[in-house]
């Protein structure tokens, strides 16, 4: 290990399944090589709920609701570096297949007229963030620095991409190691 201060990297899942976070963990043993390199803040391997300053901010999800604007413009706001990991974040992804319907119908069919539904209402609670019209891709919102696209990008596809950058090198992933969904 180096005498060189650690890169501060933070991580966080807006709209999506969280698929981004648990390919990053399948780097494997290889996650004990980037904790000499790295020190997390804001990341489920932390547990830390607040973002401090820092130099990498990988953001996996679409931005669905008021809180994730609001996480996203605080991840561009006290990260050097932004980074949209997976489909969600780089277009949208599955969360965004409800753009091709009104809002209305789609909180209709889901908690009014779907199947299955005992208590019909649409919830309105000011504990649940304010769902937006549409479903974004994240540099629809802040700019993004990097793209790594996959429907999780594989935990080796992570592995180059932030090892290249953390080395300062030009990320070059293998075709086998990208793809887009």
């Amino acid at each position: 290990m180096s005498d060189s201060p650690k890169i501060r990297v933070a991580t966080t899942s807006l709209a999506g399944c969280f698929g981004c976070h648990m390919s990053f963990l399948d780097i494997d043993e290889r996650i004990l090589d980037l904790v000499d390199l790295v020190e997390f803040d804001r990341s489920p391997i932390t547990d830390i709920k607040q973002l401090g300053p820092c130099d990498l901010g990988l953001v996996e999800g679409g931005v669905a609701n008021a809180e994730n604007v609001e996480v996203l413009r605080e991840f561009r706001r006290q990260c050097k570096v932004l980074v949209a990991l997976g489909a969600c974040a780089v277009n949208g992804g599955i969360p965004a297949m409800r753009n091709a319907f009104p809002l209305a119908d789609c909180l209709t069919e889901s908690y009014v007229g779907g199947i299955g539904i005992h208590n019909p209402g649409v919830p309105n609670d000011p504990e649940i963030p304010l769902l937006l019209n549409k479903v974004h891709p994240i540099h629809e919102v802040v700019k993004v620095d990097y793209f790594l696209p996959g429907c999780p990008p594989s935990g080796d596809a992570i592995w180059t991409f932030l090892t290249e950058l953390l080395a300062g090198q030009a990320i070059s992933l293998p075709y086998t190691q990208l793809h887009y969904d």
